[in-house]
């Protein structure tokens, strides 16, 4: 049974950074696509990151685009979300994701992708 299990969420003053840890298990497959969603009760949930884990490519959202980094430990199973120079807009409910069998679209929706962990939340305070 697939499992994705999100860390690190927290509260930081603006222009701090936060690093968000997903650890999945109970696949098989390497050429997989993760990434990262958010949430707010506006926007609902919107795509932020995901990387391929065979080519390491990655993909942004523009809002995020130069502040966040995502990566990826195959050895581990874990997919990091480093967050620099957080806004209070930020804030939300961080969802990590996966497709597993295929890579990763240049840009992703949230149909994308079957499987989902329980989610960390940021706040960001101005």
């Amino acid at each position: 049974q697939v499992r994705l299990v999100e860390s690190g969420g927290g509260s930081v003053q603006a222009g701090g950074s936060l690093r968000l840890s997903c650890a999945a298990s109970g696949y098989t497959y390497r050429n997989n696509c993760m990434g990262w969603f958010r949430r707010t009760p506006e926007n609902g949930r919107d795509w932020v990151a995901s990387i391929s884990t065979a080519s390491e490519l990655a993909y942004y959202a523009e809002p995020v685009k130069g502040r966040f980094t995502i990566s990826r430990d195959n050895d581990k199973g874990t997919v990091n979300l480093q967050m620099n120079s957080l806004k209070p807009e930020d804030t939300a409910m961080y969802y990590c994701a996966a497709r597993f069998g295929a890579p990763c679209n240049v840009r992703s929706s949230r149909t994308d992708f079957p499987h989902w962990g329980q989610g960390t939340q940021v706040a960001v305070s101005s």
